[in-house]
């Protein structure tokens, strides 16, 4: 089985690497293809992999290119991990963003829109090529904002793109580990967009535990999101918000913690990573002692601001292991190999959230067979989550809709319509800011 990595030269390539590399069931991937547009990053990552595949005997067989049908051609399953712009568009994401005092998050507020606006144009490209010379492939979106561009891209393949996200299955694992149960066996209701859902139960045979969590306030502030929004605040919604609702819920906090950074986090990972790749660029490197000790730092310092401001401490050692190439891995399996399972996705709603038409993709529990991820049926949120899951819905839309007809009117609308962007002129100031940075929104008049 052929599974093609678009964005192969990314750092974070060897996490699924070394998931593959673990898997030795009949069906298994036997082949891997890395395309990226960077030739350099491509070498440096296939030489870390060379160096986790050693010792191996069935190891996938890993090559590279830059010719993006060529990556296609014959792939039974398309990882999309793509980067418009690199990092250093993620930093300029964030810098233009907080001089005009708003979030410039790359998949929150401001900074979202701008890398949603560079990409989408890129992710449509890449899905109506996918159409064409790879029509049987599934496309596993892990590009951010991954919502956003799962949608973009199912306008061209429908259900064969399916977006994933480790971050609700991380707070799924967290909460089932406080209250003493097996992850794997406990069903957890969690619904909402992209990096904007709440988990508003979580059953564990048949009972739903979550209220124990939340009527317990030492066993609630013991791990990362009682930390990170306070006892209180979880208990008033009832619920508990993945890690991402911080920005919603403390915005204000949290722009004036990144506004007194010493770097952004775009420009941390900017500087790290060339750091790695420079590194990788002298003979005689160990590769994947090189990658190890980057990827620790990186996973250490995730949502630093955030944590600070809430005043939420490090993370715990069991958070550091990332956890995204797991869930990718148990999809791919699951359609592979019909190895039915129930998984956290980014797909089309069709009728679970009913204040969102059918088309919109939602972040929900699957369950996954041969055929695909198929949603499961939730309760309706309560109307301060439905308001707000509605309203960044339609900033989404006003984002694909001027991606594809090329209005600044209505990128403009895009950024003045979003809660945390809280003026017209704010808006407009933030269009002209990232079209003078990014020759990537060249194409907005």
């Amino acid at each position: 089985m052929k599974l093609t990595i678009l964005g192969g030269g990314g750092f974070r390539v060897p996490l699924v690497y070394g998931a593959l590399l673990g898997d030795h069931a009949e069906g298994r991937v036997t082949r891997v293809v890395l395309h990226d547009l960077d030739a350099g990053r491509l070498s440096a990552v296939t030489r870390v992999l060379a160096e986790q595949a050693a010792g191996v005997p069935d190891a996938p067989e890993v090559s590279a290119t830059t010719d993006l049908d060529e990556a296609l051609t014959g792939a039974d399953f398309v990882f999309s991990a793509i980067r418009v712009g690199g990092l250093e568009g993620r930093a300029n994401d964030e810098r233009v963003a907080l001089a005009e005092g708003v979030l410039g998050q790359e998949t929150v507020g401001a900074g979202g829109i701008a890398y949603g606006l560079r990409t989408v144009p890129v992710a449509e490209d890449i899905a109506r090529r996918v159409a064409r010379v790879a029509p049987d492939a599934w496309v596993i979106n892990f590009t951010n904002p991954a919502g956003l561009v799962t949608e973009a891209m199912s306008r061209h393949l429908g259900d064969r793109v399916i977006g994933i996200c480790d971050s609700p299955v991380g707070l799924g694992r967290r909460i089932a580990r406080v209250l003493g149960a097996n992850p794997g066996e406990a069903w957890i209701d969690y619904v909402g967009l992209n990096h904007l859902g709440w988990v508003r139960g979580l059953r564990i045979n048949g009972r739903d535990e979550l209220p124990r969590l939340l009527a317990d306030p030492d066993l609630l502030g013991s791990f990362e999101e009682g930390k990170l929004f306070g006892t209180d605040w979880l208990q008033s919604l009832g619920a508990v918000p993945n890690e991402y609702l911080h920005y919603y819920y403390f915005n204000r906090e949290a722009v004036r913690a990144y506004s007194q950074a010493e770097r952004t986090r775009g420009a941390f990972l900017r500087d790290q990573q060339a750091g790695f790749y420079d590194e990788m660029k002298r003979p005689g490197t160990a590769a994947l002692t090189a990658w190890d000790r980057t990827r620790a730092e990186r996973e250490a310092t995730y949502m630093a601001e955030a944590r600070e401001t809430a005043g939420a401490g490090e993370r715990d050692a069991d958070d550091l292991s990332g956890g995204y190439e797991k869930v990718a891995l148990a999809l791919m399996r699951a359609i592979a190999r019909d190895e039915r399972t129930t998984l956290i996705l980014n797909v089309r709603n069709r009728t679970t959230l009913s204040v969102l038409d059918a088309e919109a993709v939602i972040e929900v529990p699957c369950l996954v067979d041969a055929g695909g991820a198929h949603p499961v049926t939730v309760d309706p949120l309560p109307d301060h989550a439905s308001g707000l899951v509605c309203s960044v819905k339609a900033v989404e839309r006003e984002v694909l809709a001027a991606a594809e007809s090329g209005s600044r009117a209505t990128a403009v609308k895009a950024f003045a319509l979003h809660p945390l962007v809280d003026s017209v002129n704010v808006a407009r100031r933030l269009v002209e800011g990232y079209t003078a940075v990014h020759p990537g929104l060249a194409y907005l008049k």
